[in-house]
């Protein structure tokens, strides 16, 4: 059972820096516990000597900032935090449900895949506007002379400490059902795209030519990548072998992806028909190596992030 010592520090500690996070909870805890023994010796209950202690250590947010020394003045000591609560409550499911509700209007008017991207386009806007005005709000609010009563922190606020895993759940589930629309839009697009020819017919976006060998191999990949979730879920955290997994799994899905994109062999070539700017060699070559930067991006910047928890998790 976990006292309410044990929920001040794991709300403490989840907003200081990793690498402190020992040092400063055994300096805590000791600082608590003698705090507690010095009100219990003159005769307090130690129940209610650990509730005075900690109502006046404070908020662990602020508590955790003073050991970071880090400046809460994005908008102010006294509003920060109430801000970045309600921004990320806000941001957590608006701009999905704007950018759902977009998306369906828009396929229901024909617009068929592309209907996505403009989603994508909608939530994009609906979150820079919930991050502007909400600053805004509060920063006039800060400057004002208005007083606004704020509820005051307590320890019921305080959640229960719960045991960190190295492999958040939610990740692993961003990442396999990823990966699994991955896999369903490459037959997907082969039979439903947003191109059509001047028959009506649908138009693949990539070469029907690789279902010949190319993208077998890369669903391949993808499956094994999912399982290499799941996988590196039930272990609980990074290790170097996983990391070398990972990075085989990496390269062998985004070298094959940039060979095709640089020569030529990745769009479907009927394409040209229908795009005129397709139809311009020098566009395709542009197109393709932008694809290729991007794979290149992703892949570096997956592998780096990877090597940084694994470094952070076998330490």
């Amino acid at each position: 059972m976990n006292t309410l010592t044990d929920r001040y520090l794991a709300a403490t500690l989840r907003s200081v820096p990793a690498p402190r996070r020992e040092e400063i909870a055994n300096e805590l805890r000791a600082s608590i516990d003698d705090m507690i023994e010095g009100r219990t010796s003159d005769g307090a209950n130690p129940t209610a000597a650990e509730r005075e202690v900690l109502t006046e250590l404070g908020n662990p947010d602020l508590l955790a900032a003073q050991y970071a020394d880090r400046r809460l003045q994005l908008i102010g000591p006294t509003y920060y935090l109430v801000w970045l609560r309600l921004l990320k409550l806000l941001l957590s499911f608006i701009p999905a449900i704007a950018g759902t509700a977009v998306t369906v209007v828009e396929a229901a008017q024909g617009k068929g895949f592309g209907a996505i991207g403009t989603g994508v386009v909608v939530v994009l806007h609906v979150a820079v506007h919930i991050c502007f005005w909400l600053t805004l709000v509060f920063a006039i609010i800060e400057r004002s002379q208005t007083t606004v009563d704020l509820p005051e922190w307590n320890l019921d606020q305080l959640p229960d400490a719960q045991v960190r895993r190295g492999i958040p759940l939610a990740d692993t589930i961003a990442s396999v059902v990823t990966i699994m629309v991955t896999i369903a839009y490459l037959p997907f697009q082969h039979y439903e795209s947003w191109v059509h020819d001047t028959d009506g017919d649908n138009l693949p976006i990539l070469d029907p030519a690789l279902w010949s060998f190319w993208l077998p191999a890369l669903i391949v990949v993808l499956v094994a990548t999912a399982i290499f979730e799941i996988v590196k879920y039930r272990i609980g955290r990074w290790t170097w072998p996983l990391f070398g997994v990972k990075a085989l799994l990496n390269v062998a899905f985004a070298v094959p992806l940039m060979w095709l994109a640089l020569s030529d062999r990745l769009l479907n070539p009927a394409l040209a028909e229908r795009l005129s700017w397709l139809a311009n060699a020098d566009n395709r070559d542009t197109l393709g190596a932008a694809i290729a930067l991007g794979a290149a991006v992703i892949m570096v910047w997956d592998l780096i992030d990877t090597a940084t928890k694994t470094r952070r998790q076998t330490a």
